[in-house]
């Protein structure tokens, strides 16, 4: 009779590889940025990273070279509209006569990983668009803006990093494809479409609908 254990073929472990690392503490007040961090930093951190390290071990690096700048493009020119937002609403404040700033009541501590000097990129918009936040909503509880502004105000700015990470998993996705397409099956597996931890896919609807009840109407 034969041995059925013997029978079984051994199976390919995964290889696991050292790669630097910084841990942080990512402190965000506002609704807005405790959304896109909680939904999305991780997948995003995993997709740079796979673009700035993964794929230039298993592809041609002058075929990924011009994806990473383009997402660095992406990431400088978001940075300068929250930089010229962030300026505009201080210059109202000061219009105004406000100062104080407030303080909320359930702000959310995240353990965050950076693995990529482009997650770090991400994480510094995270921090910008809750100082944002923030300026809008003194603005509001002391009557500058109406809840409606507002609401229209918050929501748009939150989507700016919820397409940009819609726009980093396409690209990634695109790029795994592209080497899968070279016959590199030895070195990777056939990509599979963009998808979330849990292994959900990634729709468009998700990337375009952060808010549910609190989009703008």
């Amino acid at each position: 009779m034969p041995d059925t254990e013997s029978a079984v073929p051994p199976t390919k472990e995964k290889a696991v590889y050292s790669r630097p690392v910084f841990k942080q503490r990512l402190t965000v007040n506002s609704l807005e940025a405790q959304r896109v961090t909680a939904r999305i930093f991780e997948r995003v951190q995993r997709a740079l990273l796979s673009l700035d390290v993964i794929l230039r071990i298993i592809g041609k690096q002058e075929a990924i070279d011009p994806l990473a700048a383009w997402i660095s493009e992406q990431m400088a020119a978001l940075d300068r509209d929250f930089d010229q937002e962030a300026a505009r609403l201080k210059a109202l404040m000061d219009e105004h006569g406000i100062q104080a700033m407030p303080t909320y009541t359930h702000p959310a501590k995240y353990e965050i990983e950076i693995s990529s000097p482009r997650a770090a990129q991400f994480a510094g918009l995270i921090r910008k668009l809750d100082k944002l936040m923030g300026q809008m909503d003194t603005l509001w509880l002391n009557s500058v803006l109406t809840s409606q502004q507002r609401l229209e105000a918050n929501y748009q700015w939150q989507q700016q990093l919820f397409t940009l990470a819609g726009r980093i998993f396409s690209m990634e996705y695109r790029a795994r494809k592209a080497v899968y397409a070279q016959d590199k099956t030895a070195e990777t597996e056939e990509p599979a479409t963009p998808e979330t931890q849990d292994g959900s896919e990634v729709s468009e609807e998700e990337v375009q609908d952060a808010n549910g009840a609190d989009e703008p109407v």
